[in-house]
């Protein structure tokens, strides 16, 4: 049986979160593509409809500050592609989808190539922070590849102005829209890389659909982009908007303002941080020197009159000087008579002396040596001698010589030694002490 200590209870409200919290987390962002139906629009201005297709439904909403944004205005029965975030509206227990950007379905093919050049170019290693290359604190020159007539480059020049008036800021006209910007695009970037007089590149341009921006998500852009030797801002569209030129550039900026903002210094504020370092300098210049300063003064107190100083170490001084000539005496004594102590040890050790010794010793070893041998051949001769002797008693050719024979079956040879070995008629060899004959068996007699 469960009980309430074995089962985890909680409220609808907890339960609620913890199916937010999961949504949240496993689907941060996403692109749904749907028929839109039930639009309404509240005076808060935010517009909540729902998101359908045959088999399925979405609620969704679009919240008022988002709107501006939008190229289109979504009407029901519209097919349209959105991105956003899902969530949980807790109070009706319902999931829904918050939307950040919303196109029309024909923008829905070059959603899929944006996703896939990312995809690639991401793989390669053109997004990676480590290749991005920092901004000049104060660049002495600021390129501008842009179009002339948008709105975009004139609230660049205005924040520039703004913020550090003079500064030489240069404008590489380009399209930014349409078939032939991306190619003007890399020319200037290009050309500026071969001439090598700015030290940062902004590109700049205004929002726009997902198809009015396309030129900045262009291969050979993203390449030119990467492979340019001079630092490149991305200032292209409004703060939602996203290109694969934001993803390569060395820094993205959400507007043109942000970027001139980023890029160029605020005088004011260098001048401030000047005089506030100059002020802070001085003052710590002044504590330093008067720190110094009465250092010193305690010095001199406690050094009192140099002269007598002076006196009183040039008496150390002759005093140092004798003790060291003493111990310089002293120390050349006791080095004569260790030089003497190994004169003697050395005559000890005279190679000469020692050869003559070891000659002599040599020579005595190898008399001992040669008597020593012929006693020890004198001894092996005696042994011989005796040894010679007993062989020569027990051979038995020495029996032989005393008048008995050596009889021998022919057949194998074996020395015989019992009658009963042999038979009639068989043959046999006699050895005696001087040849042999060979004989039949024509009778034998046993030993009782």
């Amino acid at each position: 049986m469960l009980t309430a200590h074995s089962v985890k209870i909680q409220s609808v409200s907890e339960l609620t979160k913890s199916i937010r919290g999961l949504l949240e987390t496993q689907f941060p962002f996403v692109t749904i593509t749907g028929e839109v139906s039930n639009l309404r629009k509240p005076h808060s201005g935010h517009l909540y409809f729902t998101l359908k297709d045959s088999d399925a439904q979405l609620r969704a909403v679009l919240f008022k500050q988002q709107q501006r944004y939008l190229n289109i205005i979504p009407e029901n029965g519209m097919q349209v592609i959105c991105r956003g975030r899902i969530s949980v509206y807790e109070q009706r227990g319902e999931y829904q989808l918050l939307i950040d950007t919303l196109d029309s379905q024909g923008a829905g093919q070059l959603q899929i190539a944006f996703e896939q050049l990312k995809n690639r170019l991401a793989r390669e290693g053109l997004f990676d922070q480590s290749a991005k290359r920092p901004l000049p604190f104060l660049p002495k020159k600021v390129s501008l590849i842009t179009s002339p007539k948008g709105a975009a480059v004139h609230d660049f020049l205005r924040t520039a102005e703004n913020r550090y008036p003079g500064l030489p800021i240069e404008i590489i006209p380009t399209r930014v829209q349409g078939e032939s910007a991306a190619t003007e695009i890399i020319e200037a970037l290009n050309f500026l890389n071969q001439r090598q007089d700015t030290e940062v590149i902004v590109l700049c341009r205004g929002g726009g659909s997902l198809e009015d921006l396309w030129a900045f998500n262009e291969e050979t852009l993203a390449r030119a982009i990467y492979a340019s030797d001079i630092p490149v801002v991305s200032a292209i569209g409004h703060e939602i908007d996203f290109t694969i030129s934001d993803l390569v550039a060395d820094y993205r900026a959400a507007t043109p303002t942000a970027a001139a903002e980023a890029v160029i210094p605020d005088k004011k504020t260098l001048r401030q941080r000047i005089t506030r370092a100059e002020y802070n300098l001085s003052r710590n210049l002044a504590g330093i020197t008067a720190h110094y300063r009465f250092r010193i003064d305690t010095r001199k107190r406690l050094l009192g009159d140099p002269s007598l100083l002076v006196t009183n170490f040039a008496l150390r001084l002759q005093n140092i000087s004798a003790k060291l000539a003493l111990v310089q005496e002293k120390q050349i004594e006791n080095r004569h008579s260790e030089l003497r102590s190994l004169e003697d040890s050395l005559r000890e050790v005279n190679p000469g002396r020692i050869l003559r010794l070891r000659e002599q010793r040599i020579e005595e070893l190898a008399n001992l040596t040669k008597l020593l041998i012929r006693r020890e051949i004198d001894k092996k001769r005696d042994r011989l001698t005796k040894s010679s002797a007993l062989l020569d008693s027990v051979s038995p050719l020495a029996v032989l010589g005393r008048g008995y024979s050596i009889t021998l079956a022919k057949k194998e040879r074996k020395a015989l030694r019992d009658s009963r070995e042999l038979s009639v008629g068989e043959e046999v060899e006699v050895i005696l002490d001087s040849g042999g004959f060979t004989a039949d068996v024509t009778k034998i007699r046993y030993r009782n």
